[in-house]
């Protein structure tokens, strides 16, 4: 079952991703990546045929990235589509979250079309608008904030380890502080 790593802009899922991988040793897929190579750049689909048709061709890259599996990072708006999160609904979702004082240093000169207007504000209002569809998915939150990737890497990595474990250890669980989603009855 793929592992898909879901959270805002700038939260660390590629670089995550790409380490979880391959300690796990899976196939990785950035489903951004993707896109870019298939389609040119981000910023210019935005522009040149809007978000709608970007949601549609991220929506394509994140249901070929579940089928060859492993690791997969997802765009930070991939859960505003409803294809795209019925079918990261039916995966391990881990999500990674991140401040807004950390993820400033993070976002500095990017070309990101969601921020080309407002910054760090336009940062904060579109997290916050997607907080609740990310806890919904989401089997456990990893918060990456101020602390090493590597650490980070390794809690993604032990919960994914522990989910493959048949028992107590494979309920959701939460990492890094955060809390535990809580179990149906």
């Amino acid at each position: 079952m793929p592992v898909v790593l879901i959270g805002p802009m700038g939260a660390g899922k590629s670089t995550v991703g790409k380490r979880a991988a391959k300690a796990l040793g899976v196939p990785f897929t950035d489903t951004d990546r993707e896109i870019v190579r298939e389609h040119g750049p981000i910023d210019r689909i935005f522009a040149e045929r809007g978000e709608a048709a970007f949601r549609d061709l991220e929506r394509a890259a994140v249901d070929a990235a579940l089928d060859t599996g492993g690791v997969v990072a997802v765009g930070g708006g991939a859960v505003t589509h409803a294809a795209t999160r019925a079918a990261i609904a039916t995966c391990r979702v881990v999500l990674l979250t991140v401040s807004a004082d950390a993820v400033a240093e993070r976002i500095v000169g990017t070309d990101r079309p969601l921020l080309a207007v407002g910054g760090i504000d336009a940062w904060t209002a579109i997290a916050d608008a997607r907080a609740a569809t990310y806890a919904s998915l989401a089997h456990v939150v990893v918060d990456t904030s101020r602390r090493p990737m590597s650490r980070v890497v390794d809690d993604v990595v032990a919960w994914v380890r522990a989910a493959e474990t048949p028992g107590p250890a494979s309920a959701p669980v939460a990492a890094a502080g955060a809390p535990a989603p809580e179990e149906e009855p």
